[in-house]
């Protein structure tokens, strides 16, 4: 878990750095199960960030189901690994650059 909370913390900084609003979401036994691990605002779209440490830890079918809830309603909903960082900044210069960024079922997993 140390890698995933360190990898978190290169997302918040990053996101942080390029002027982003985010929150890191601490769940309870009062909040709502699988909502991704950070929220943030960049540049006026919504992103839901599911973290993963490593690549063996996988999505729950909750987490899924929020992430395409997320998709479904206009925003951005990812889960992002370590070896998906490139693709994730990526995915940050096109909405600095002011594209249409869409994430579908086949694409919202950046490994």
């Amino acid at each position: 878990m140390a890698a995933e909370k360190q990898f978190e913390n290169k997302i918040k900084a990053e996101l942080h750095v390029r002027g982003a609003w985010r929150v890191k979401f601490f769940a309870n036994a009062f909040t709502p199960r699988g909502i991704p691990d950070v929220l943030a605002c960049y540049n006026g779209r919504f992103l839901g960030i599911e973290v993963k440490g490593g690549s063996s830890y996988g999505l729950t079918d909750l987490q899924k189901y929020n992430l395409k809830h997320i998709r479904e309603a206009g925003g951005i909903g990812i889960c992002v690994y370590p070896s998906g960082w490139e693709q994730f900044l990526e995915l940050l210069d096109r909405l600095d650059a002011g594209e249409q960024v869409v994430v579908t079922d086949e694409n919202y997993i950046l490994k």
